[in-house]
């Protein structure tokens, strides 16, 4: 699951980033409103945790935003005010949940596991093609032969293939959406969990198959 997050206190922003993907999440980080305007208009996010009081354009604006463009993704606003108005504001602007500075870490997760749970739900849980499933629920991929349980960001690959068949997909776009913007990973990593997927794949005797364009990027295919 990859989230955005835009706050601008730089040793809180690392510290919440280290937390959620120690928690198996991929995050992106924006250090003030109008960053996080151009992460959310360039990326696929499934959750977002907004900070109100930020530089350059505050939180209340980030969210009215998104809504009036039809942006329905979760967001959790956070704030040092805890005064009633502040959270019906947050709340009237179209926020899923409100959470006041200081916050205990398993409550940070909780709200978040709870307000990407309706979303989850509404979408299918999995994705099949040919004789393989993925499953988004629990990140297994099966076939009739067998089951293995991916890794995070091999999950997030093969749903990209998955949902997009026959679609070549470019390295920097994995890039991008998966390891983020500010990510120091070089670009051949892409190839190292293509490599991984197609293994599994290979293992569990899967009728479909990666297939790579040299220079162009990668297409998830039925065998023929």
């Amino acid at each position: 699951m990859r989230l955005l997050l835009a706050e601008d206190e730089k040793a809180l922003s690392k510290a919440l980033a280290t937390i959620l993907e120690r928690n198996k999440y991929s995050v992106d980080v924006a250090c003030d409103g109008q960053e996080a305007l151009e992460y959310l208009e360039a990326g696929n996010y499934d959750g977002v945790i907004l900070d109100i009081m930020m530089p350059k354009v505050d939180g209340i604006t980030v969210l009215r935003t998104i809504r009036k463009k039809g942006n329905l993704i979760p967001v959790l606003l956070l704030t040092a005010k805890s005064e009633v108005d502040d959270k019906v504001l947050g709340l009237d602007a179209g926020a899923n949940d409100y959470l006041t500075k200081p916050f205990h870490s398993r409550e940070l997760l909780a709200r978040i596991r709870a307000m990407t749970r309706m979303r989850t739900a509404q979408a299918d849980s999995r994705l099949k093609m040919g004789n393989v499933t993925l499953d988004r629920a629990t990140y297994e991929l099966s076939t009739p032969t067998g089951s293995y349980r991916l890794a995070n960001k091999e999950f997030q690959m093969m749903e990209m293939l998955i949902s997009n068949p026959k679609n070549l997909i470019s390295s920097e776009r994995f890039m991008e959406k998966i390891w983020g913007y500010d990510s120091e990973a070089e670009i051949n990593v892409v190839w190292v969990y293509i490599s991984y997927l197609r293994k599994k794949l290979s293992v569990l005797h899967a009728n479909i198959q990666i297939k790579a364009q040299r220079n162009a990027g990668y297409t998830l295919e039925e065998m023929a």
